[in-house]
């Protein structure tokens, strides 16, 4: 008898095993699934005695990596939740399309409802880069009234103030794989012809997060980057798990840094790529406030 009813105990908690398996296999897909399509507004407020106090209060809607990802038809979820953030800019910060799987039009329907948004500035990431239908992109978004920044600076106005925006093209239009180190350098001289006036509020467009070393030597105030999709696959008490060009558990992966006088804010982005699934990892619309701190 007591081997029989060791039998069953051994039975029922093997059975018990298995279904509370299943219950946390089933628990997991359902977060999986829900976390890659339910966006988000992720807020950061940047505050400065450099910020000119008319940029008080100026709000910046980022959106990265959208990879031609659709969130509803026509992207109306994004667009609609674009729009509650009340922007006065918008900025596109690389990779709006996808090199493997390609829509321009897609790409073009979104950036034309941005711009009846708020205006919209955009600089190319790593896909652009790859892509051999990217001067049919860029004469769309320029056609449809989004800004296309190409290693340029403009100056943003508002009652007789101004910061510098400044646009950084993906570093593989010149060079690719960058085997011998020589990327750094590169944005760095570009960015010292285009920073001028140190006495200005520096806003710097740039795909990627790992040349922040770069950005921190230039003296730039703010950066707004994306690439590495969050770590694709965040882990609590850790973070990303594996990032483009920074390889496993990346420095740069998600929210605020700060080094001396320069901030950086990377986003998780919206869409995927080579790896087609996030983890925890909600694809989010970054919202940057500017903040005068003697105001």
């Amino acid at each position: 008898m007591e081997d029989n009813e060791v039998m069953k105990k051994i039975r029922f908690n093997r059975r018990l095993l298995f279904y509370i398996l299943i219950a946390v296999l089933f628990v997991l897909t359902t977060w999986t699934i829900w976390g890659n399509t339910a966006l988000m507004v992720s807020t950061t407020t940047i505050s400065s005695s450099r910020i000119p106090a008319s940029f008080s209060g100026f709000r910046i809607a980022q959106v990265s990596d959208l990879h031609n990802a659709e969130f509803e038809e026509n992207n109306e979820r994004l667009l609609e939740l674009l729009s509650k953030t009340e922007p006065d800019i918008i900025v596109i910060t690389g990779d709006l399309v996808d090199a493997q799987h390609t829509n321009i039009i897609t790409a073009l329907d979104f950036a034309k409802e941005v711009v009846r948004i708020a205006p919209a500035y955009y600089v190319t990431g790593n896909h652009e880069a790859s892509l051999s239908q990217y001067s049919t992109l860029k004469a769309g978004l320029e056609a449809g009234g989004v800004v296309v920044l190409e290693d340029e600076a403009i100056q943003l106005e508002r009652k007789s103030e101004a910061i510098t925006l400044i646009g950084l093209s993906d570093p593989n239009f010149t060079i690719r794989g960058d085997m011998f180190g020589e990327v750094p350098a590169m944005v760095s001289t570009k960015l010292n012809s285009l920073t001028g006036d140190e006495n200005g509020y520096t806003i710097l467009l740039s795909h990627r997060p790992e040349l922040f070393d770069a950005y921190v030597s230039c003296g730039v105030d703010l950066v707004l980057s994306g690439h590495a999709h969050g770590g694709q696959f965040r882990l609590p008490l850790i973070g990303g798990l594996v990032a483009p060009n920074q390889g496993l558990f990346p420095k740069y992966d998600a929210g605020l840094y700060t080094d001396g006088g320069t901030n950086m804010v990377v986003s998780r982005g919206l869409g995927n790529s080579i790896i087609p699934i996030r983890f925890n990892n909600r694809p989010e619309i970054v919202l940057v406030e500017l903040s005068n701190r003697n105001s």
